[in-house]
């Protein structure tokens, strides 16, 4: 049993990544956040897959779903808006897997980044005028932003 976190792109249910695609319709349980990902991705699931929002989710109760798949046998897809490795919040989950001795993937998203100036047909880094891509985030109603990180406002 594996726990796979998939990223499920910048909103747009066709812009997952083929191997994201592959591996959701391969999981018998799928984790994601229905505030951020968009529904009809679970049409790739399996039939009989067993769907669960996070939405209203705390961290204890994500733990426990990986825990009651890994028992059972299950791979479990854990699906996360744009790119796991660009705000996702996987590293705790990750912690939470290796203390319980359950593995994990992470399967590459299409980052919202990318997907923005693909939209607006624009080159984020032009030779001889900028080759710095610099993300950052404000905190709103995410966690606190490090010492010296947060934007002024």
């Amino acid at each position: 049993m594996t726990v796979y976190f998939i990223g499920a792109g910048p909103g747009a249910a066709d812009l997952i990544t083929v191997r994201g695609a592959r591996t959701l319709a391969a999981c018998r349980v799928c984790l994601y956040a229905g505030s951020l990902v968009p529904r009809e991705l679970l049409a790739e699931c399996p039939p009989d897959a067993r769907l669960v929002d996070t939405a209203q989710l705390d961290l204890d109760r994500i733990t426990e779903e990986f825990v009651r798949a890994h028992e059972a046998g299950h791979d479990v897809a854990r699906l996360h808006s744009g790119d796991p490795s660009v705000f996702s919040a996987v590293a705790e989950q990750m912690r939470r897997l290796d203390a319980a001795g359950i593995p994990y993937e992470v399967v590459p998203g299409v980052p919202a980044f990318a997907a923005a100036a693909a939209a607006l047909k624009r080159e984020l880094t032009v030779p001889t005028v900028g080759q710095t891509v610099v993300l950052t985030r404000v905190a709103q109603r995410a966690t606190a932003m490090p010492e010296g990180e947060d934007l002024d406002t």
